[in-house]
């Protein structure tokens, strides 16, 4: 659905282009971060005593599981599980 009219989003997309590369890539991050930080959330309450390997393995599923056949997301899945991945970043 998009219910923005074209001027707008001419606009719009100009006022973004406007910005430094440097500045679009960090608002790019700072929205992964975001939704990321939404993922976990939504996460935890849904699974409280999740552990860090559970976690690592939901965060993908919800933002690349449908990219993969059920053969290599397994694959992804265990490589996951062994992992060793500093959480205190994240």
């Amino acid at each position: 659905m998009n219910d923005t009219p074209p001027e707008v989003s001419r606009r719009y997309r100009a006022m973004l282009m406007q910005r430094s590369a440097e500045a679009r890539v960090l608002m790019g991050d700072s929205m992964y971060a975001a939704a990321r930080a939404l993922v976990r959330a939504s996460i935890r309450a849904a699974t409280p005593s999740a552990s860090p390997a559970e976690m690592r393995q939901q965060i993908f599923l919800r933002f690349y599981g449908h990219e993969f056949d059920a053969p290599m997301l397994d694959k992804i899945l265990a490589a996951l599980d062994t992992a060793e991945v500093k959480e205190s970043a994240r």
